[in-house]
C-alpha cells in the first residue's frame, strides 16, 4: 500500500470489507488507514477507529490477547466519538453497519479478556464491515 495512496470513503470500505472477510485485517487496517489520512476532518475518528479495529485482529490472529483486547477497544471507543459528532446519521456511512462493528469489537474484547484467545471461532476474527441485506 503506498503511503500517499488516496481513497474514497466508499473505495475504502468495500476493500476493507473484503480483506476483512478474508481473514487479512493487517492488509484491511492499510486500507482504513489510507482512508483516515485523506478523510476529511468530521471522518477522520470513524476510519482512524476502524483501523485501530483491524488492528486489534491482527493481534488476534499472532495471538496477542492484550494487544488485541487494547487495540479493539480503543477503536471502538474512537469509532464512538465519531457518532458522538453532530451531523447526519453515523450508523451506515459508506454503507458500513457501524453498530454492528462496534457490536462485535466489544464482544470480542470482552472475550479475550475472559479467556485470551483460546476457543475463538475463526469466523469471530472475521467481522464484515459492510451492511448486507
Amino acid at each position: 500500500m503506498p503511503d500517499d495512496l488516496a481513497i474514497t470513503g466508499p473505495d475504502a470500505a468495500r476493500l476493507a470489507d473484503q480483506l476483512l472477510r478474508e481473514g487479512r485485517p493487517f492488509h484491511a487496517h492499510e486500507v482504513l488507514e489510507a482512508a483516515w489520512k485523506s478523510a476529511p476532518p468530521g471522518e477522520r475518528d470513524l476510519w482512524q477507529g476502524l483501523a485501530q479495529i483491524a488492528v486489534g485482529l491482527t493481534h488476534a490472529r499472532r495471538g496477542n490477547s492484550r494487544g488485541a483486547a487494547a487495540l479493539l477497544r480503543r477503536g471502538a471507543q474512537r469509532v464512538r466519538a465519531h457518532q458522538d459528532q453532530p451531523g447526519p446519521t453515523r450508523d451506515q456511512p459508506y454503507g458500513m453497519d457501524i453498530p454492528a462493528v462496534l457490536a462485535a469489537a466489544d464482544d470480542l474484547a470482552a472475550r479475550i479478556g475472559r479467556h485470551g484467545l483460546d476457543d475463538l471461532p475463526p469466523a469471530d476474527l472475521t467481522p464484515p464491515l459492510l451492511a448486507r441485506p
